[in-house]
């Protein structure tokens, strides 16, 4: 029986050396004579050797007891903004959801609730062009897609009006030279783009109709108003088959999302002229929807809040899709503008915990 290897004395190295073919043990021998220490060295980890463990990565039922205790929470950014309707999914369909009433009341909204979403219609906005265009957007198209175009005097569109008839109301259309190049989210660089790609002529029912043509006909929507950038009414049910066009790529906008993305925050952005959120986050804003990349608070998540409420998202890996969905005036300085204040930042803020909830599993 051959001695343990760790008694192999130096002298011996040359003979296993010159005899490695004809030993079993050579390669352990010679390991074992490399150095002048008696230890042998490690052997290496085979490539068929498991790895390290990583994170554990929450099932489906983790998340969605993690969100819905999130969404029901009544110390976190969720209480203030009660009754709501929520839900998460991805590609497949709606995964997790829930209608979270005031106070212990009865449920005011559900996924089929129709409402006004103010600017969450800039999002879809921003993908009918992108369809329209085939994904190889202009300078234009961009310009004014990221509210930079310099029509930053927008007050409100009437009802009865067309397009055109909005842009030529009031000061609607007004260019500001010293705005050009500079962000000023607002609704005037929609209006105005709507009306140069050849919308001008169409009224509520016209625009419902234009963008369903290019978006896809399941997406049921009405305009309440013509104004591009704030005037359709929907319900999350519906919204969501829109975010779920996006994250199976069947939407163009899946591929632009975060594209061509400006800095929006005057405090931090000399780039900026104003914007409808805290001075304290600095995100960047693309075509039709805000890059949720703040460099303390944000994950990189894609979305458009609305000053009723209404607050649809898709994370930074494009693979979850969420709502936060209701409709609340109150903060509104004026009702026929959905960029005048309100209640966006509010559910962008639960909204963001249910996310976050989601992602990891871990209630907020």
């Amino acid at each position: 029986m051959s001695r343990p290897i760790r008694w192999i004395r130096p002298r011996m190295c040359s003979f296993l050396a010159a005899h490695a073919a004809a030993m079993l043990v050579s390669g352990l021998a010679l390991s074992a004579c490399g150095g002048a220490g008696e230890t042998p060295a490690p052997a290496p980890t085979s490539p068929a050797d498991p790895a390290p463990p990583g994170p554990s990565v929450p099932d489906l039922a983790t998340r969605s007891a993690a969100a819905a205790a999130t969404a029901e929470g009544v110390g976190n950014a969720c209480a203030p903004i009660q009754p709501f309707y929520w839900e998460v999914g991805d590609t497949s369909g709606r995964l997790a959801s829930g209608s979270v009433p005031a106070n212990g009341g009865q449920p005011a909204y559900t996924g089929a609730t129709v409402m006004p979403i103010a600017s969450a219609s800039k999002w879809l906005y921003g993908a009918y062009v992108v369809q329209l265009r085939q994904g190889a957007l202009s300078n234009d198209d961009v310009k004014f897609l990221t509210f930079r175009s310099g029509y930053t005097r927008f007050s409100r569109c009437l009802r009865s009006q067309t397009v055109d008839a909005c842009v030529a109301y009031l000061n609607n259309g007004t260019y500001v030279p010293s705005a050009d190049g500079l962000f000023s989210y607002g609704g005037g660089h929609m209006e105005k783009h709507a009306s140069l790609i050849g919308l001008g002529p169409l009224n509520n029912a016209g625009l419902a109709a234009e963008l369903q043509a290019r978006l896809g006909s399941d997406i049921a929507l009405t305009y309440t108003q013509p104004q591009l950038a704030g005037g359709v009414a929907t319900s999350a049910d519906n919204y969501a088959v829109f975010l779920r066009k996006i994250l199976s790529g069947q939407l163009l906008m899946k591929a632009a999302l975060g594209t061509h993305a400006v800095c929006t925050n005057p405090s931090t952005c000399s780039q900026a002229l104003n914007a409808p959120v805290p001075s304290s986050e600095s995100y960047h804003y693309s075509i039709g929807h805000w890059v949720e990349d703040d460099p303390v608070n944000g994950d990189g998540a894609f979305s458009s809040a609305g000053a009723f409420g209404f607050y649809p998202w898709i994370d930074a890996s494009k693979s979850w899709y969420g709502i936060v969905a209701r409709w609340d005036t109150s903060g509104i300085v004026d009702p026929d503008n959905p960029d005048s204040g309100g209640q966006g930042f509010a559910s962008a803020r639960c909204g963001q915990l249910i996310r976050a909830a989601w992602l990891d599993g871990r209630p907020r």
